[in-house]
């Protein structure tokens, strides 16, 4: 029955991430948001990522539920976790800033970690499992939870980044060719949402590292191990760190913080995923360990 409850939820939440995906990029390419149909496209797009966002949060509490335990102990809760995550992130900025493409920079990476988590993972891997004796603390909610967040608004806002510099570049081959440039101010409100979701992954972050040492000095009597996922942590905090004192001691804007910032969301997955998957130590999955 909890299967067949969680088939249900993840299935649905794939095929609307993928219909919403579908309405942003077609509200985007044909129509304008001041037509009535480029409204109703965009509305339909964020409804969608709505019950995305409700129906992951459905999927998690359930396994929550069956397995006794927070549904972050293994890739593929993370993944969701993630998914819902970046989707939350989503529709609180796109309701702040309701002129922006938000909905096109989202929806392809939202079902892209939900296709991965659903379709690419192996079934052993997405079964909810007991806790290992390490995991069995309350650290286990606050810690990985914390981690997650900081994850899901540090790309959030590296995506925006990326985006940025994507459309400021295009603008300065318009002007060099003296073409008409239509999109004036969407480049500096993306840099600023980018700064602002940034803002709030970082302090994330960087309670998530602090938590998470706390945690392993309780569970293996040691605050750092140079595990390698706590040196790709820490690396991925040196990057953004370097991020804010180049905005907030040099002022700088636009396309330099913008490069730290894709620079960053690299060093997110590396440290997310990258080190998980591929890599060994306290924090693997060991699934495609070399």
């Amino acid at each position: 029955m909890i299967i067949n409850t969680e088939n249900f939820l993840g299935n649905w939440a794939f095929g609307l991430l993928f219909i919403s995906m579908l309405f942003y990029w077609v509200q985007a390419a044909f129509f304008t948001e001041s037509k009535n149909w480029g409204r109703k496209l965009k509305f339909l797009g964020a409804c969608g990522i709505f019950i995305v966002n409700l129906l992951l949060a459905t999927l998690l509490i359930v396994r929550w539920k069956a397995s006794n335990h927070f549904p972050l102990s293994n890739l593929y809760e993370s993944l969701i976790f993630l998914t819902w995550g970046i989707s939350f992130v989503h529709l609180f900025l796109e309701k702040m800033n309701s002129e922006t493409y938000l909905g096109v920079i989202f929806s392809p990476i939202l079902l892209f970690i939900d296709a991965f988590a659903t379709l690419t993972l192996p079934s052993q891997m997405q079964e909810s499992a007991p806790l290992i004796p390490a995991l069995k603390s309350n650290w286990l909610m606050m810690h990985v939870s914390i981690m997650m967040l900081s994850y899901a608004t540090l790309i959030a806002g590296s995506l925006m980044a990326i985006a940025f510099l994507m459309i400021s570049t295009n603008q300065d081959v318009q002007v060099q060719e003296n073409t008409e440039v239509n999109v004036i101010s969407l480049d500096q409100t993306l840099d600023n949402l980018s700064y602002r979701t940034l803002g709030i992954g970082f302090p994330l972050l960087t309670l998530g590292i602090l938590s998470g040492a706390i945690w392993a000095n309780e569970a293996w009597g040691s605050y750092w191990s140079w595990d390698p996922k706590e040196t790709w942590a820490l690396i991925t905090w040196f990057v953004f760190a370097i991020y804010f004192h180049f905005r907030l001691t040099w002022g700088w804007k636009g396309k330099k913080p913008a490069i730290v910032a894709s620079l960053g969301f690299i060093l997110v997955w590396v440290c997310y995923l990258g080190v998980n998957l591929l890599g060994s130590g306290l924090h693997s999955y060991g699934w495609l360990k070399v």
